[in-house]
């Protein structure tokens, strides 16, 4: 099955396939459906931390432009999907949408699906953090982002995560073997 085994750089075709024919998509609606639900407004719930994730950045799911200048059906799906599973794995990695999350999560990504708009952004973005940061970056996110990248399920990409918004958040991590991003927040000094 799509999801089964472990990441494997061998296996990247496989991943766009799996994608392309298990088809997940976001349902329309405001993330604010997730959150308040009877079901996912409970504590500690993938609906609830997503839903406030969402909520707290002033992001709707619907936004994303739609893919455009790419002629293959099927690569524009897996685009449109990369896309829309980014706020989830901003979610179930732990990562603020700050400079610096959002490039360890483009490590992450790169890590996991090899796309190559992933690996523009995890080298060049760089550029733009303060040292102290980069250094950070370097020393701690990208060895989590490879390690995690390649350890968690196999095609994160067919994940239907809005039918799992009512899983506890830690159980949908462990069902895919994702460790979270160490902490982003810093100690005052």
């Amino acid at each position: 099955s799509c999801a089964s085994g472990r990441a494997s750089p061998t296996r990247r075709p496989t991943r766009r396939a799996c994608a392309a024919t298990a088809r997940p998509a976001r349902t329309r609606g405001p993330a604010r459906e997730c959150v308040w639900s009877s079901v996912a407004s409970r504590r500690r719930r993938f609906g609830r931390a997503y839903g406030a994730f969402m909520e707290r950045h002033g992001f709707e799911a619907d936004a994303r432009t739609p893919v455009a200048l790419v002629d293959d059906a099927e690569l524009a799906y897996v685009l449109l999907r990369y896309r829309q599973v980014h706020d989830f794995w901003h979610v179930l990695c732990g990562l603020p949408p700050t400079l610096l999350g959002e490039l360890a999560l483009k490590w992450f990504e790169l890590a996991h699906t090899g796309l190559p708009v992933a690996a523009f952004s995890a080298v060049a973005g760089p550029v733009r953090l303060r040292a102290t940061d980069r250094a950070r970056l370097r020393t701690t996110y990208v060895p989590w982002a490879l390690r995690a990248g390649t350890t968690c399920a196999d095609d994160l990409l067919a994940v239907r995560y809005e039918a799992h918004f009512a899983t506890p958040i830690d159980d949908l991590r462990t069902a895919l073997s994702l460790t979270p991003a160490p902490s982003m927040k810093t100690r005052a000094t």
